[in-house]
């Protein structure tokens, strides 16, 4: 299987060479040409086993089609529980049980491993991971790579707009992880990655990849935990399952429709925005109109140009075929604290600022008399948003052992200008 770019201006290419990429030299992003079609009989397997089977088509012409189930073994290794909650046909899939304590670990420890796999024995110059976060993408990517012979990682993020545990969780890895705070957006963030990856003497000069969402080694492997989640719903209940998804960047919400279109048993889709409404403004038949970022209690969502939209318009002939693809509400700040501090009796979970927004669209869902089955997606534990979680619930959030352990490590962070060629200026030594 080839990949193009959303753009057109790049000849197929292989997979090997879209992850190493990570953007696509005319700016675009790496999509395939085509989307397979599974037909899987779950019958008891592992997540690790589900993840392999779905992402098995995407390698066949990779040089890691033989590491594959071992690169799956090692990223999915931890679980995705599907919980009933308080009232009938709701459930919630949580995400976030891997070593930084959300959905982003697993695709992380994907892509390390398979650009560890990549990477020629050779090699002298390490190759230098960009990332832009909203809060959980640089703690996920830093905890992959931590370490990881022949890789360092540079994390952008915005200064102030992420939780405090967030940002210690950025900043305390040390040794090949660095993190910078931009006086910004996370727009700016990661505007500054795509110019300093789209920049060819910066590249000529420095080996850089990427592991935002805009990498397919990121998108790719999040199809996994939806087809496995699916597949034993399907077993047990015989019914498509429907899923609400917190949605910022787009790539988890896409890499759910991703797996629907491959012939998983996926019903609807829903996305769930926090202010930054730019998707569900669209979905509700305005033109698409990127904004400037707005401040949220839901901070890893607060993103007012969606990448992976580029990558869903492509698939897509035109807006009335994309727009029947999905649906998208919006939640405010007042919505999300009220849905945080009554989770418990309503739902009888204490959710994270994000997971909210999926439990409101479903309280709205239900108030419409929709009574399929639906899974609301969390996508990050509490604990990472004790300041604002803790004082709505009135008790303290004990953080899983992993995060603790990360939070108990010193911490430290640099300045960064927002500047386009900022980010090119220090991965140049200067």
């Amino acid at each position: 299987m080839k990949f193009v770019s959303t753009r057109g201006g790049v000849a197929p290419t292989s997979l090997d060479v879209a992850l190493a990429a990570g953007l696509a030299p005319d700016g675009g992003l790496y999509v395939p040409e085509r989307i397979p079609q599974l037909a899987l009989d779950h019958a008891g397997a592992t997540l690790a086993d589900t993840a392999a089977l779905v992402l098995a088509p995407w390698f066949e012409e990779s040089h890691l089609r033989s590491r594959l189930p071992r690169l799956c073994a090692d990223a999915f290794d931890f679980p995705a529980p599907l919980r009933a909650l308080s009232s009938p046909n709701d459930h919630l899939l949580e995400l976030f049980h891997g070593p930084t304590a959300a959905f982003k670990d697993y695709a992380a420890r994907f892509l390390a491993g398979c650009l560890s796999g990549l990477r020629a024995p050779a090699a002298s110059a390490p190759t230098t991971i960009l990332v832009a976060t909203s809060g959980d993408t640089g703690a996920a990517v830093g905890a992959a790579f931590h370490r990881r012979d022949g890789f360092n990682v540079t994390i952008l993020y915005p200064d102030g707009r992420v939780s405090p545990r967030q940002a210690h969780g950025l900043g305390c890895f040390g040794d090949n992880v660095r993190a910078y705070r931009i006086d910004g957006s996370f727009d700016d963030c990661q505007r500054m990655v795509k110019h300093a990856l789209g920049d060819t003497d910066l590249r000529a000069r420095v080996a850089l990849g990427s592991a935002n969402s805009i990498s397919l080694g990121r998108l790719l492997p999040q199809t996994a935990y939806y087809a496995h989640t699916a597949l034993e719903f399907r077993d047990r209940h015989d019914a498509p399952l429907n899923f609400v998804i917190p949605t910022g960047n787009l790539g988890n919400a896409l890499a759910c429709w991703l797996a629907k279109r491959m012939g998983l048993p996926i019903g609807d889709i829903v996305l769930a925005s926090n202010a930054n409404d730019v998707l569900p403004r669209y979905f509700s038949g305005d033109e698409y109109a990127p904004r400037a970022t707005i401040a949220t209690l839901a901070n890893a969502m607060d993103v007012g140009a969606p990448s992976n939209f580029e990558r869903l318009r492509w698939w897509h002939r035109d807006d009335v075929e994309l727009r029947a693809a999905m649906r998208a509400s919006s939640v405010d700040d007042a919505a999300i604290s009220d849905t945080i501090r009554h989770a418990s009796a309503r739902h009888g979970v204490v959710p994270c600022p994000h997971t909210a927004t999926a439990l409101k669209v479903l309280e709205e869902l239900r108030a419409t008399g929709d009574r399929r089955h639906w899974a609301a997606v969390a996508t990050a534990h509490p604990a990472k948003f004790d300041t604002i979680v803790e004082p709505l619930i009135g008790h303290a959030i004990e953080p899983p052992p992993a995060l603790a352990a990360w939070l108990a490590r010193p911490a430290t962070s640099a300045p960064l200008a927002n500047a386009d060629d900022a980010l090119g200026t220090v991965l140049s030594g200067g």
